[in-house]
């Protein structure tokens, strides 16, 4: 589901506490990052310690929570300012999720031209 999600993705730079659950990060979304929790996004949360991430999503009637807590190793989490967001793609998600850096060199870039054969 995550890995085809076509709508904006935003992370919360700094830690969060994950304590909070669908109402505190709602809460979050609203007042530090001025953002509708309601909108067709993805909003990413991560902990001090950058083995776990939360992930809140609106869809329909409801929000759904996700939670990812990783056995070894920690998310290459960026930024310091927990009042702050950043706008990233669903792929630069999915390396995020994958222990990867957003910033991949070595990935293929889109490619904007459409030949046909």
């Amino acid at each position: 589901m995550l890995r085809s999600f076509s709508g904006n993705v935003y992370l919360a730079c700094g830690p969060t506490d994950l304590r909070k659950s669908i109402d505190g990060l709602a809460i979050i979304v609203t007042e530090s990052f001025k953002l509708d929790p309601f909108s067709n996004a993805l909003f990413v949360f991560c902990n001090r310690n950058k083995d776990k991430i939360k992930i809140l999503h609106w869809e329909y009637s409801g929000f759904w929570l996700y939670y990812k807590r990783l056995e070894k190793g920690v998310f290459k989490w960026h930024g310091t300012k927990s009042d702050m967001s950043l706008c990233v793609s669903s792929r630069e998600l999915t390396w995020l999720l994958d222990g990867l850096s957003l910033h991949q060199k070595e990935a293929h870039k889109e490619v904007m031209e459409r030949l046909f054969i």
